[in-house]
């Protein structure tokens, strides 16, 4: 049986050709800002982790996804055998989550958490591509109320993200895969940086 194959059209191969371009666009603006971000966050997640503290993400949808990616590389392995790091997703508890959004308005949800296992010295990664999901900023002001550290990991303008955290990456786009494909490179070099702390 011969195997069916995909006709790509000429206006598919256009449209794969022109979202390389803006990727590699987007990615070509990435200067020592980036660099000096990833860095500033990978410090202050090794200052937490090294003082007996620890690191915990949050984000909606995609950016969630990231959270449990990125904690899965440090409680796992990114690349270098190391012991398990303290590090935590709070996207991930199904019963805690639904739990909160039965009972609380939605932009609680991880606000609550935040004030149930947040400590002063940990850190929170904050993730939005937007920057004004108000479950995720009512997170990172219940942090600083914590005595935690915020960093922020945004896009666009920064959205009111960048005014609420310590710090903040903003991926150089207002195109919502671009940003989410530069939250992936900056997750994937944090993680390298932390992970080699501990090594």
């Amino acid at each position: 049986m011969e195997e069916a194959k995909l006709d790509i059209m000429p206006e598919t191969k256009d449209l794969l050709a022109r979202r390389l371009d803006e990727a590699q666009s987007v990615y070509a603006t990435l200067g020592v800002d980036f660099q000096e971000s990833v860095e500033e966050a990978a410090d202050w997640a090794v200052e937490a982790l090294r003082g007996g503290g620890a690191v915990y993400i949050v984000g909606n949808g995609g950016s969630a996804a990231d959270a449990q990616h990125w904690t899965a590389e440090l409680v796992g392995r990114y690349l270098l055998d190391r012991d398990p790091l303290n590090v935590h997703a709070l996207t991930t508890n199904s019963s805690t989550l639904t739990a909160l959004m039965n009972d609380y308005p939605a932009d609680e949800v991880f606000e609550r958490q935040v004030r149930a296992h947040l400590r002063e010295g940990d850190l929170l990664l904050a993730i939005s591509t937007s920057g004004n999901s108000e479950n995720i900023l009512n997170a990172v002001a219940a942090a600083k109320k914590r005595g935690a550290r915020t960093f922020g990991v945004g896009g666009k303008d920064g959205g009111k993200l960048k005014g609420a955290c310590d710090s903040i990456m903003i991926a150089p786009s207002h195109d919502t895969p671009r940003i989410q494909e530069v939250h992936l490179l900056f997750g994937h070099l944090w993680c390298e940086l932390v992970e080699a702390a501990f090594a």
